[in-house]
């Protein structure tokens, strides 16, 4: 294993470097995948003006407002890791309301919220329409190794000793989930780019020896 030292600036220019040169003839995909100690989103976030700066459109969307109703997700209680790890995401609406409508051909046409778990209904938002060339950002964990469309995938490693830091007192149930993610799809080997940050202030390319 490769490790590559690199400012959190430079990360950041080096990603939007690197989705800005696809085609602009389509859409492009892009997974912000990790667990939530790892901050996904923050990265997502930080990726929009730098992408538009750069002549693109960007939607955020996060899986988050992609899980399925309470009375799925906590079939077997509401701190079962197992269940957290295969059935909280709604992959299906996920698939048919954002990553569908952004492939090749298809309508542009995607719904960017879906589910609300505060109030346990659906959010009921508005259909947007992503211009060809325009990019998604879509932010979440556990996204890789369920046969989802994306045309980059960046993954945020955390050691496990990191992850269990920083991860909350209230949700460290979750971690045998992030332990399995591990072993069944090694996410650093499996996305196209995996960054260390055990210290988010001083991340790493990490790439095959």
């Amino acid at each position: 294993m490769e490790i590559r030292p690199i400012s959190p600036s430079l990360l950041i220019e080096e990603l939007a470097d690197r989705i800005a040169s696809a085609p602009r003839s389509s859409w492009v995909r892009v997974a912000l995948d990790g667990a939530p100690a790892a901050r996904p989103g923050r990265l997502a976030d930080e990726l929009v003006e730098p992408l538009r700066l750069r002549g693109r459109e960007v939607l955020r969307v996060s899986a988050d407002d992609f899980l399925r109703p309470a009375s799925l997700r906590f079939e077997y209680g509401r701190t079962d890791p197992d269940a957290f790890y295969t059935d909280w995401l709604d992959a299906g609406a996920l698939t048919r309301e954002v990553l569908g409508p952004l492939e090749p051909g298809r309508s542009g046409k995607v719904l960017p919220t879906f589910w609300d778990t505060r109030i346990d209904r659906a959010t009921r938002a508005s259909y947007v329409t992503v211009p060809p060339g325009g990019v998604l950002l879509l932010d979440g964990a556990l996204l890789l190794g369920r046969g989802l469309s994306f045309d980059l995938t960046v993954h945020l490693w955390l050691s496990p000793g990191a992850l269990a830091r920083r991860t909350r007192e209230e949700t460290r149930w979750t971690l045998p989930a992030y332990e399995r993610y591990e072993r069944e799809v090694w996410p650093v080997d499996s996305a196209d780019v995996a960054v260390r940050v055990d210290d988010p202030r001083h991340p790493a390319l990490v790439g095959r020896s």
